[in-house]
């Protein structure tokens, strides 16, 4: 049994979620939810935590992003596109059982207040912006790492507010390159 009470968008993610492991779930019923369940998500992430673990997509990054700053100590899940899709379906729902397990498995916090490890020349370093296939590694990251992807701003303050090592980053590119 997970500890943590673990919120998706719609009824099909729960399904999935429920299937692949033994876990309370909340839907946020994409992004018309309230003020009350923002409340009751308040009561749980003090007395059980969260994980917020939305889709892959515009809307789901979101509703992560704004629930995100409304409970700033949840856990957050992410899923690579490329393990979300069914067709132009893009959801939590199309996601192998195996992957939801090992996604909900490596949630982490994501830190507002941080010191940041990486600056704009760490990310033309490592090849992450500036060229041909930065987009692909970055993505490619993203997934290695269990992080949100995102442009090359959006990639540097992810890195950061994840509190993700240089040690860690370093070594998921060499994985990745091979």
């Amino acid at each position: 049994m997970i500890k943590e009470v673990i919120v998706v968008e719609g009824r099909d993610d729960e399904q999935i979620v429920k299937k692949a492991l033994d876990a309370d779930v909340i839907q946020t019923h994409g992004y018309a939810y309230g003020k009350v369940l923002i409340e009751k998500l308040k009561v749980l992430e003090r007395t059980r935590g969260i994980i917020i673990f939305t889709d892959p997509d515009y809307v789901g990054k979101k509703i992560r992003k704004d629930l995100g700053e409304k409970i700033p100590n949840a856990k957050h899940a992410f899923l690579p596109r490329g393990k979300a899709i069914k067709g132009d379906d893009i959801g939590v729902e199309n996601a192998s059982a195996d992957d939801v397990r090992k996604a909900i498995a490596k949630a982490k916090p994501q830190v507002k207040d941080f010191e940041p490890t990486f600056k704009k020349e760490d990310l033309i370093k490592y090849g992450l912006t500036g060229k041909k296939n930065s987009k692909v590694l970055r993505e490619k990251l993203a997934a290695k790492l269990n992080i949100d992807y995102g442009n090359g701003k959006q990639f540097l303050n992810i890195l950061n507010s994840f509190q993700i090592s240089r040690e860690d980053l370093e070594r998921a590119l060499e994985e990745i390159k091979l």
